[in-house]
């Protein structure tokens, strides 16, 4: 059965040609590596060529000699033999005179993750048998108690596991060995989840506000005539309500769903909420998961067992079986846009030309839509809801700007932590409250500045400033990622006066 459905073939091409590169580089980012499968070159001996190797020269000769030995000799075999790691020309030249020939041997990188489940032999499913077993017992108490705990586990949650089981009764392996050498229990392995999910189960249990009802019913509404519509929402006016809402009015049709966020980072936030509503229905997908456990995902989507996905932008191209509505949340963030390797594409628009394949609805939710989805929303091509009501009456936070020249000690200053915020981080963390300082600068100094002639250490590729990492000790381009070590004399002066200047997160 193929890994995808032709509507990601169509995705796959569209994708190619609107962000102008190969089919090959969109597969790439589209597939989990475990799908790809690999090969192994093997020379097989051609037993027709018979023993005459005079016309071979020396190291043709003690390829030709190994295959005759051996049959079949791995590349690797072959680089070991001659002391060389480029062996393809001789290879090719024993191939050209019918000394061998090539077979590829093809390798699957998947593999199921197995878990070993012990269960009662078919003779004692008889309860009089069973029965007969214990009262007649001798020997071995220690097989007994094991037994015993196995028959109470079975009874209370069903399938038990070998380490489950050996863990409750503080028994060991040569004791359960004991009883299966009886033939009172046997041990089956068996494919397991590497990801464990929670009962399948809808729980709604809070009530909409009116202005938040209002807006679904204007999305359901818009989704009429609209395949697109912009949710505008104010800060915590709710919108992860209505998105609630829509799901569960998706699962009911038996529908997939695939909710979109532009960080990794914010999915362990929601998922927790979610969770609380639909349960096992729900699953994750991002890069941080092992190659094994993409392909388990992929194949959970591909059956329709996971009804709703959240993940960054590479979960649209899961393989959805009967996807209805996509909801891209935060849709104005550039994270949904990827920068490197190619394709570079983005997430929300890729997500909208998929759902125009599938048939399905897209929501976009955004308290500071960009520019081009407010345009297409006020020019009617997406619909537009508005939710401008703060749920439950919460107040804006109050904000106060500090003018940093205002701090400054002399001229120029650079002020890292103000007197009023240094006054105000006191009485918070004196009332037993937390503060989150934001610094949008990576690394320790943006920059090492000679303070002589004023010259700025700049990466050999990009011409941008370089960072520096006082945990690494580096300096660090954040555009190419070219990585240099500190600098100690001036490149334009020859000055020793080497300073860090300004400051990032690790300061």
């Amino acid at each position: 059965e193929p890994v995808i459905h032709p509507f990601q073939l169509k995705l796959w091409e569209w994708m190619a040609r609107y962000y102008m590169c190969t089919e090959g580089d969109v597969m790439a980012a589209a597939l989990p590596s475990h799908f790809k499968l690999s090969s192994e070159t093997i020379l097989i001996y051609n037993e027709e060529f018979g023993d005459d190797f005079s016309e071979l020269d020396n190291d043709e000769f003690l390829v030709a000699e190994a295959l005759q030995i051996k049959h079949e000799l791995k590349l690797t075999e072959v680089q070991q033999i001659l002391d060389v790691p480029h062996v393809y020309p001789i290879v090719n030249k024993l191939i050209g005179r019918k000394v061998c020939f090539v077979w590829e041997s093809l390798k699957q990188a998947y593999t199921a993750k197995k878990e070993s489940f012990v269960l009662l032999s078919n003779e004692y499913h008889d309860e009089d048998k069973l029965s007969l077993l214990l009262n007649n017992w001798g020997r071995a108490p220690k097989q007994m108690e094991l037994l015993l705990a196995y028959l109470h586990l079975v009874k209370t949650q069903g399938e038990v596991t070998k380490a489950e089981l050996l863990k409750k009764a503080s028994a060991s392996d040569a004791q359960l060995k004991g009883l299966v050498d009886k033939d009172i229990l046997r041990i089956e392995k068996r494919s397991i989840d590497r990801i464990q999910y929670a009962p399948k189960d809808v729980t709604i249990d809070f009530t909409l506000s009116p202005a938040q009802q209002e807006a679904l019913d204007g999305v359901q509404q818009c989704f009429e005539t609209k395949q697109v519509t912009l949710l505008h929402g104010v800060t915590s006016s709710g919108k992860t309500h209505v998105y609630v809402k829509l799901i569960e009015q998706a699962i009911r049709k038996g529908q997939q769903v695939l909710y979109m966020l532009p960080e990794i980072a914010l999915t362990s936030q929601i998922i927790r909420r979610l969770q609380k509503h639909f349960g096992g229905y729900i699953g994750i997908y991002h890069s941080k998961f092992s190659q094994n456990e993409r392909v388990e995902i992929w194949n959970k989507v591909k059956s329709g067992e996971m009804k709703i996905v959240l993940g960054a932008r590479s979960s649209l191209f899961l393989p959805y079986r009967d996807l209805g509505l996509i909801i891209c949340d935060e849709e104005h963030d550039p994270s949904y846009k990827q920068q490197e390797p190619a394709p570079r594409y983005h997430g929300r628009d890729a997500a909208i030309y998929m759902a125009s394949l599938t048939g399905s609805k897209v929501l976009l939710g955004s308290a500071t839509p960009c520019l081009e989805t407010y345009h297409n929303a006020r020019t009617e091509k997406y619909g537009l809801v508005t939710l401008a009501d703060r749920f439950g009456e919460v107040k804006l936070p109050t904000i106060e700007f500090i003018d940093s020249r205002t701090v400054a000690s002399k001229p120029g200053e650079k002020v890292m932590l103000s007197p009023p915020l240094l006054d105000e981080i006191k009485g918070t963390v004196g009332r037993g409250k937390q503060v989150i300082l934001f610094q949008n600068r990576r690394g320790y100094s943006p920059y090492q500045l000679c303070t002589v002639c004023g010259w700025i250490a700049e990466c050999r590729n990009c011409d941008v400033s370089l960072t520096y990492h006082k945990q690494s000790n580096k300096l660090k381009c954040h555009y190419c990622g070219n990585i240099y070590p500190p600098v100690n004399t001036c490149a334009a002066c020859g000055s020793d006066k080497m300073v860090q200047r300004s400051f990032g997160t690790e300061k």
